[in-house]
């Protein structure tokens, strides 16, 4: 994904875009990743880009241990008072990381990737592919993307949206040692700040380790 923007720094960035605000998300998991998680054996799980934290809360209830890794101090915060309130705080470790210079330590069972867009310009491939390679064997990588953008979103015009197969393929892994299990991009609706309706396409590739 590309975007028109010009370089500062992400650490800065997200942590403006957190701080600015009491809250950004709604804090529910989001759904491709409460579908897809349903009917895996809960084990380790990493949390890319965890934002406040509704899907480390979501997989930690459901039995996962979580680390959850984000570039925003006040994001991490916050994901540690929802695990609290949660009753989960024991199942869900934080981790303050730039994932631009970021190999985690696994071995994970799910590495989850939902909505790792941004702005500011960070090599994704590349961090997608570290964070494939901490997988377990028979571990799976969860990647969502955006698709398409509704018309009332700001960054339209400034994103280019991949297809799964595209997506994939920028990643780079090695098919001799994973295998893409799933390349869909499903529709759902959503609602507007003002109450509008749409509908957008989100982009789904989950990859498991074969070896």
């Amino acid at each position: 994904m590309h975007h028109h923007t010009e370089r500062t720094d992400l650490a800065e960035f997200w942590e403006e875009h957190y701080a600015s605000k009491d809250r950004v998300w709604s804090g529910r998991v989001n759904p491709v990743l409460a579908d897809f998680t349903a009917g895996l054996t809960p084990g380790r799980a990493l949390d890319l880009g965890c934002g406040e934290g509704g899907d480390a809360v979501h997989l930690a209830a459901a039995g996962w241990q979580v680390t959850a890794v984000d570039v925003s101090a006040t994001a991490l915060a916050r994901t540690r008072e929802h695990a609290q309130a949660a009753g989960l705080a024991d199942a869900i470790t934080t981790e303050r990381h730039d994932l631009t210079d970021y190999t985690p330590e696994g071995p994970y069972d799910l590495v989850s990737a939902q909505f790792l867009q941004t702005p500011i310009e960070f090599p994704r491939p590349l961090t997608l592919r570290r964070a494939a390679d901490a997988l377990a064997v028979g571990g799976l990588l969860l990647v969502v993307d955006h698709g398409s953008a509704p018309s009332w979103s700001q960054h339209r015009e400034h994103m280019d949206f991949h297809t799964p197969e595209e997506t994939f393929a920028q990643i780079g892994l090695d098919q001799a040692r994973f295998r893409p299990e799933r390349l869909e991009s499903p529709e759902r609706a959503i609602t507007g700040p003002e109450g509008q309706a749409a509908t957008i396409i989100d982009t789904v590739v989950a990859v498991r380790r074969i070896a």
